[in-house]
């Protein structure tokens, strides 16, 4: 079988989860310095080390099969490939955000100004769709110093945590997109490929189901066992299995990582013990 051509960031801010991912997924890869492509050694699977913005254009050629790159990217080169997976990683926002001194009241307050970017696509289909005419100038690298440059009134760019824009007097006005890590595919992949890619995506999608959820076992009174399982559906249902102490069972179960403090609290008032938080590795539905 043909190995699977899979494109990522040969550095940048997706490069180390992309390689957590695949190590995740039990892929074993070695990576050298200033290395252009390697070969895992336990998956039909070759890595190619591109940047970011020549991901989309690679996968559209067919040089690469697969590849990992932010939605804002693939969004923006307007390529004709296909989003497999969302992968929960490199969460971000492409923002507009202006000078703290601009008096700023809704979208309309934009209008004619003078915007930097990197996204002129994404930019200039948001303003279109809000009949609002700006002048968009596209520059690369260090976008937000433009209005202190007077370059540009405002700029609009991927944020996260939102420290670059406050060292440079710059607040958010409105969110155009939000972004995360995708696992993009070329529209003409073979049986083969096809066979490789959706391997691929199982151990994916057991790895991302993992991080979402944690394990937990607790000691209950038997008269409180009912209520207890109330609170805890599981992926299918809670297990139950006696103890030496007739009086009491375990429970064990699997609880959602954004509904875990308030069960577990919940758990706990109504007779829970003992209770037990362990993190999953892998789950296979």
């Amino acid at each position: 079988m043909d190995k699977l051509k899979m494109a990522i960031q040969k550095s940048g801010r997706l490069y180390e989860d992309s390689i957590k991912l695949l190590k995740d997924c039990s892929i074993e890869i070695n990576i050298g310095i200033d290395k252009l492509k390697t070969t895992a050694l336990n998956f039909p699977l070759e890595i190619l080390f591109l940047r970011d913005d020549d991901i989309p254009q690679y996968l559209e050629d067919g040089v690469a099969d697969i590849g990992i790159v932010g939605k804002n990217v693939l969004l923006e080169k307007r390529k004709k490939i296909k989003i497999k997976e969302t992968l929960g990683f490199g969460k971000c926002r492409l923002s507009i955000a202006i000078p703290k001194t601009f008096k700023y009241k809704n979208i309309k307050n934009l209008y004619g100004k003078k915007i930097a970017t990197s996204y002129p696509f994404l930019v200039k289909k948001f303003f279109e769709e809000k009949y609002i005419e700006a002048e968009i100038h596209e520059i690369s690298g260090a976008v937000e110093i433009a209005p202190g440059i007077g370059l540009a009134d405002c700029i609009c760019d991927l944020v996260s945590s939102g420290s670059t824009l406050f060292m440079n007097g710059l607040k958010e006005v409105e969110t155009i997109l939000e972004s995360e890590a995708v696992l993009a595919s070329n529209l003409h992949l073979d049986k083969d490929q096809l066979i490789i890619m959706n391997k691929l995506l199982f151990r994916i999608r057991a790895v991302k189901k993992a991080k979402n959820n944690k394990y937990i076992l607790l000691n209950v009174p038997n008269e409180r066992l009912k209520k207890i399982i109330s609170y805890l559906p599981g992926i299918t249902s809670p297990v139950i299995l006696p103890l030496a102490n007739s009086k009491c069972s375990s429970v064990h179960s699997v609880v959602n990582e954004n509904d875990f403090w308030g069960i577990v609290e919940n758990l706990k008032t109504i007779g829970a013990q003992d209770i037990l938080v362990l993190p999953i590795e892998k789950i296979i539905l």
